[in-house]
C-alpha cells in the first residue's frame, strides 16, 4: 500500500500503521497525505472492509508536525505566508478530508504521544483506545503556532468547548488518564495489550452489517451538523434502505425461525 502507511486486513478488519518510528510518524509530505487518501479510498471500494484501525509503529502514535522542516523552513513550511496557506489546503488538509469522508469505523489505538497535528489526527477518528503510555497535546501555541489542521474543530466535538480550549490554549498535554477521565478515549489500557483491545472492539463492530454500520456512521457525523428535523429525513431515507436490506431480513428469518 505505503511504506509510511502499512496495511494489515485480518477478516474485515484493516490495521493501517503509520511506520515512521525514527521520525515518530511525524507528518509533512506529499507521499504521506497521498497514503492516508489511498487508504481511505480504497476502505471505501472495498465492501469486504467493516472497520480500521490506526496506529504508530514505535513509541510515538504521531509527533505532528516535522520539526526539521520547520527549522528549515522547508517542505510543507516554505514560502511566504500565502505559499504556507496554500501548501496547508494542498497538503496535509488532505488528511482529515479524506478521514471524514471514511464510511467505516475508524478507531485509533494511541500507542505513545499523539502531540499537535496527531493529536488532531486521533481526533479524527472515531473512537480512540490508549496505552498507558499515550499523551495527548494541543501543542500549537507553545511553537507559537495554531491548530492548523482543524484541530479545534474536531477536539472541541471529542471533549467539549472548555476542556478543548484548556487544551489549545494553554498546549499543556494530559495523560492517558486524563484523556480517559475527560472522554478523549474510551479505554486505557497497557501497552502490550493495545492493539489487541482495538481489533477486539473493531471485530464487536465488524459482526454487524456492513452496510448498517456505514449508514448509521454517516449518520452520526451529519447530525453534528445539522438539525433535527434535517436528521430525521436522513434516517428515514436509511431506514428505508435498511428495511429492505438482506441483514434484517436474514434477521427476521432467525427470529421467525426462534418463534
Amino acid at each position: 500500500m505505503s511504506d509510511f502507511l502499512l496495511w494489515d486486513e485480518d477478516d474485515g478488519v484493516v490495521t493501517l500503521t503509520m511506520n515512521r518510528p525514527d521520525e515518530r510518524n511525524a507528518l509533512g509530505e506529499e507521499s504521506q497525505f497521498a497514503a492516508f487518501e489511498a487508504a481511505m479510498g480504497r476502505i471505501n471500494a472495498e465492501r469486504s472492509i467493516r472497520v480500521a484501525i490506526l496506529t504508530g509503529a514505535g513509541s510515538a502514535f504521531c509527533a505532528g508536525g516535522n520539526l526539521k522542516d520547520m527549522i528549515g523552513k522547508s517542505g510543507m513550511f516554505g514560502g511566504d505566508s500565502m505559499e504556507i496557506r496554500r501548501r496547508y489546503r494542498a497538503g496535509i488538509h488532505r488528511i482529515p478530508r479524506a478521514i471524514e469522508r471514511l464510511e467505516v469505523p475508524l478507531i485509533a489505538a494511541v500507542n505513545g504521544p499523539a502531540m499537535g497535528a496527531g493529536c488532531d489526527l486521533a481526533c479524527m477518528c472515531d473512537i480512540r483506545v490508549a496505552s498507558t503510555t499515550a499523551s495527548f497535546g494541543e501543542i500549537f501555541v507553545k511553537l507559537g503556532l495554531i491548530p492548523g489542521d482543524a484541530g479545534c474543530w474536531f477536539l472541541q466535538r471529542v471533549v467539549g468547548y472548555a476542556r478543548a480550549a484548556e487544551m489549545a490554549l494553554t498546549g499543556d498535554p494530559v495523560s492517558a488518564a486524563t484523556a480517559l477521565a475527560w472522554g478523549l478515549v474510551s479505554k486505557v489500557v497497557e501497552a502490550e495489550t493495545l492493539l489487541g483491545e482495538a481489533k477486539a472492539l473493531a471485530r464487536r463492530m465488524a459482526v454487524n452489517s456492513s452496510d448498517s454500520v456505514r449508514m448509521a456512521k454517516s449518520l452520526l457525523r451529519q447530525a453534528r451538523d445539522t438539525t433535527m428535523d434535517n436528521a430525521l429525513e436522513l434516517a428515514a431515507a436509511y431506514q428505508g434502505i435498511a428495511h429492505r436490506g438482506e441483514a434484517h431480513d436474514a434477521y427476521l428469518a432467525r427470529l421467525a425461525k426462534r418463534k
